[in-house]
């Protein structure tokens, strides 16, 4: 049987950006439905935190199965399940999109710390500074990709320009003095 060993950074918001997931109670009753159905499905979450209107979740993949699948059934079924136990006041709903970034072994702690600090993170306004270091490490050539989901968050849209132009100004600079050598 092969053995793999893929962490997946998944974070995804609700529609529109409503914050739906009010209180820690609320955000706590969601997490650990979300934890349970996943488990029951084969989905290994290792670690599931968020805030008012967005989740951060570290999954270990297993050998059969892709970031949309497991997408599909966390997302889809806690939404029916959240309306259908009326835990929220409104009609509860995901926005579409989400984000999904492969993390290194070396490096797991340092997201499972991150995503469990996601309540001091947007107390103390912290959000746009931790998302830009985790993009500066993204390839951001795609920008059609990374458009799809910034649209609903502008706060990020501005970061993602910042690094793609200090990626420009570095490759620029690095082509300048290769041709001066």
């Amino acid at each position: 049987m092969p053995y793999i060993k893929v962490w997946i950074h998944f974070v995804w918001s609700t529609k529109y950006r409503i914050p739906f997931m009010k209180t820690r109670d609320i955000r706590q009753t969601i997490f650990n439905h979300i934890r349970e159905n996943a488990k029951e499905k084969g989905i290994y979450i290792d670690f599931i935190n968020g805030y008012t209107d967005h989740v951060h979740c570290l999954v270990s993949l297993g050998i059969d199965q892709s970031m949309s699948k497991i997408m599909q059934l966390i997302k889809g079924e806690s939404s029916f399940w959240i309306n259908k136990n009326g835990i929220c006041e409104e009609k509860f709903e995901w926005q579409d999109e989400y984000f999904a970034v492969s993390v290194s072994e070396s490096v797991v702690d340092r997201v499972r710390n991150y995503i469990k600090r996601q309540e001091e993170h947007h107390q103390k306004r912290l959000m746009p500074k931790n998302m830009r270091s985790l993009l500066r490490n993204m390839d951001l050539r795609n920008s059609e990709t990374h458009n799809i989901w910034l649209k609903p968050m502008p706060w990020i849209s501005l970061f993602v320009l910042q690094l793609k132009q200090e990626i420009t100004n570095k490759k620029s600079t690095m082509a300048l003095a290769k041709s001066n050598q």
